[in-house]
């Protein structure tokens, strides 16, 4: 879905505190909402590799759960 607009995760609700993400000419973008200078920019497959070990908990040893 490329879209230009940043689009934030639902479990945000309406805070300012998330991680925000987008595609711009063929990359996928991501930046947190409160510093939105900061842009990292990768590859859809990495991305889409990136999101597999989310889902699989790979990187839970780094979450703040109680935030």
């Amino acid at each position: 879905m490329p879209s230009p607009e940043w689009q934030k995760s639902s479990y945000s609700a309406a805070h300012d505190d998330c991680v925000e993400v987008r595609t711009v000419d063929g990359l996928v973008e991501l930046r947190e909402s409160d510093d939105g200078e900061v842009i990292v920019r990768t590859t859809p497959a990495k991305f889409a590799k990136f999101l597999l070990g989310v889902k699989a908990g790979e990187f839970d040893g780094y979450a703040d759960f109680g935030a």
